[in-house]
Formats: C-alpha cells, structure tokens, sequence
C-alpha cells in the first residue's frame, strides 16, 4: 500500500528559488511508494495549521520545505504522532538537517533520503512547555536572535552585524542552574545553549558529542572571549573542538531548572521569545519520528 506523503513549502523561506520543486518532486519522487501532495503556506503559522490537518488527514509523512523556522513549526506540532517528520533543507542555517547528515540539495534529498531513507526516532525538548527539536538558549545568543529577527535582511552577514555590534555592550548577568534536582551551578556566562542537535546551524557545532536520542540535553556554559579570543572560538565552532577549549563546560541532564535575575527573551530553536525569569527545560525522550539517510543521529 502506498504512502500518503505532504510537502509544506515555505515559498519565502531563506534566499531560495522553490519555484522549480513541485516538478523536481513529480519528477524524482517514487510514486510506486507514495502518492505526493503539495501545499505551499501563505501566512505566518500556516505551516502549524497544514500540519495539524495532514495528522488528522491520515498522512504518513509530513515533509517540511523550508528554513529553520518552518522545520521547526512542523516538527514542534508532530510530537507525539504516529506520522512521520522529514526535512528539505532551503535555510541559511539548516542546523538540524547538517546534525542528521542530510543532502543539502532537494533533488538528493528526494532520490536519497524520501525515496530510500529510515524512519528513526529522536528526543525533542521542552522550555516551560514551548518544545522544540535542536537547540534554545539565553544570554547573548538570545539578545542576537531578537536582534535579528526583527532585521529585515536575513543571511549570516546580517547575523554577523548584530554580533559585532553587540558584543562589547554586552554584560554576563547571574544563572544558577539546577540539574536533575540535585546538581547546582552558579555562573554569569556569555550564554547557555539547551542542546538536543548539535549545532546552530552553518556548520557552527556548539555540542560535538550531542546525540538526537541518548535521553539527555546538552548543557553548553560559554565564557565571554576577548575580542583576540573570539576569533579563536568561532574557529573551533566550525571545526568541532568547541569543547577542547577553556571557553565551554558541557554537562548533560534531562531536567534543568534556571533561575534568572529577571524576565528575558530566550532563543528557542532560533526563534527569540519572552519567558519568565525561572525557566525549566525537560527532554522528551524518543517523541518525533523521522526519515533520515541512516540510523547515526
């Protein structure tokens, strides 16, 4: 029996022509496996809403077409379901889809991961209930995040601006942190990355050994580097050695609880909101099912 497969096509997401993927679908896709249908969004949330109706529509695989932010909102609203979650990559970032080793061309994506790829299960995250699937965080990433979501321009030179702009104005405030209710952590760091992937996207790898479906966050405390420094540290970000340097300590838990001097906004999956100032963070182990090139995530 064939499969009941949707893509949700973000048409605007990222710098991306998509104009040419309904024919690269019609003409790549296996339609001995599957019977295709395409819906394109039109307004902001309508990737939530597709989904929804394609859960109660018996589909059995829901594909996300976009950046960072339509994954996310599909993905957030498959947790739980017996349907499948997959991913064409048309970001800048594409964090998660670089963590799962996905082609980032759609044609491969099609012949390679929808036509021939593995159904896996993997841990998704909550932060005061509000889930996500890769990573949230406080402190300057955060600050960046609302910066940038609010510019206009997108792409990482945009993101590189408000970094520069920002960092030396930037001050550490207080977090105490509490692990699986017993371990304590008093810090004022640069910023907390709450990590189930592996890195914010562009290849930029805040946790190297973090893993998709071990039951646990990783909890990446960064130090404020130097202006010296911080060349330095990008470099180990992109080259995966983030955690051989003195500027993180990574812990794993799969409750944290933050305690925060005050009401601020909180990075969660590259999407700035506001939270109260006591914040807590649980995992929800193996709740997302979703199509990958292989079983490594």
């Amino acid at each position: 029996m064939k499969e009941k497969i949707l893509f949700i096509v973000n048409p605007i997401s990222g710098h991306h022509d998509k104009s040419k993927f309904p024919s690269l679908v019609e003409n790549l896709i296996d339609k001995d496996k599957y019977d295709y249908t395409i819906s394109l969004t039109e307004y902001g949330g309508h990737a939530a809403e597709l989904t929804k109706k394609a859960i109660e529509d018996e589909y059995d695989i829901i594909v996300a077409v976009g950046g960072d932010g339509t994954i996310n909102e599909v993905a957030t609203n498959m947790i739980g379901a017996r349907q499948t979650f997959a991913i064409v990559p048309y970001g800048s970032g594409n964090g998660l889809a670089r963590h799962l080793h996905l082609p980032l061309k759609p044609e491969k994506v099609i012949k390679e991961v929808i036509n021939k790829g593995v159904k896996v299960k993997i841990d998704t995250v909550a932060m005061n209930g509000v889930p996500y699937i890769s990573i949230a965080g406080v402190g300057f990433d955060a600050k960046i995040a609302d910066f940038f979501a609010k510019d206009p321009n997108r792409g990482i030179k945009t993101y590189v601006k408000h970094v520069i702009r920002e960092y030396i104005h930037f001050k550490p405030e207080n977090y105490r942190l509490i692990l699986d209710d017993k371990e304590e952590i008093d810090c004022a760091p640069f910023f907390i990355s709450f990590a189930n992937s592996n890195q914010f996207g562009s290849n930029a790898v805040v946790s190297p050994t973090a893993s998709l479906n071990d039951g646990l966050i990783d909890v990446c405390i960064f130090k404020k580097p130097n202006l010296l420094q911080a060349i330095y540290v990008a470099t180990r970000l992109l080259t995966k050695k983030i955690d051989k340097t003195k500027f993180v300590n990574i812990h794993k838990a799969k409750k944290i609880k933050v305690v925060r001097e005050k009401d601020d906004v909180a990075n969660i999956d590259g999407e700035p909101m506001m939270m109260p100032k006591d914040l807590i963070i649980e995992i929800n182990h193996l709740s997302l099912n979703i199509l990958t090139s292989n079983e490594n995530i």
